[in-house]
């Protein structure tokens, strides 16, 4: 068992701010439109890139920028999850982390494939972001009274949060381990984050 290559947290605020709460709902018809775009893009660049420059400078020099433009994608999770305030920009977002370690020898094909790989963990994490819309209603609602909600449901976002965060580096080819059907709600254990598969 090895630790999987990617980690996600992020450190809850104090309090969260009343006014954000209602520019969280354009936040959400933004995630709509850009998990379609990272769903169906994401793999066709990483072939096209693999095959122009093959997979080692594809790692090298694609995934550093792959990695900033997911972290930004991964912030607005965050924001739009109720994890965070601040809405992401390009400069890294204090108190949210999410790295990547780049790893295996990814193929034109191997990538094409995770549009198809990648469902099975995609419909998991539709169901859990069902759930993770109901949170939202109700963590918006603490908000709004006492601007913060309760430890528990916000340990369930972080984990809907850190979901999202492995499949994406999965389907961008960055790493070549699927990404663990493990829920961890709690702060980033690198080393209790295990994977069971290899693609």
């Amino acid at each position: 068992m090895t630790a999987y290559p990617v980690t996600f947290d992020v450190a809850k605020p104090e309090k969260f701010e009343r006014p954000q709460v209602f520019i969280r709902i354009v936040g959400y018809f933004i995630l709509g439109l850009v998990n379609y775009l990272v769903y169906l893009g994401l793999p066709i660049l990483a072939a096209i890139w693999i095959s122009q420059k093959g997979p080692q400078r594809f790692l090298d020099e694609d995934g550093p920028k792959i990695t900033g433009w997911l972290r930004w994608y991964i912030g607005l999770y965050a924001y739009t999850d109720v994890l965070t305030d601040k809405f992401p920009s390009s400069e890294a977002e204090a108190g949210i982390r999410f790295d990547i370690q780049p790893q295996g020898v990814p193929s034109v094909g191997s990538a094409l494939l995770r549009l198809i790989m990648s469902i099975p963990s995609a419909i998991i994490l539709s169901a859990l972001a069902t759930v993770g819309a109901v949170i939202w209603v109700i963590a918006s609602v603490f908000i709004l009274i006492q601007e913060d909600y309760p430890e528990g449901l916000y340990d369930l976002q972080r984990g809907i949060t850190r979901w999202a965060a492995r499949l994406v580096a999965y389907h961008a080819s960055l790493v070549q381990q699927y990404p663990p059907f493990a829920f961890d709600m709690g702060p980033e254990d690198a080393a209790a984050s295990a994977t069971t598969s290899d693609t």
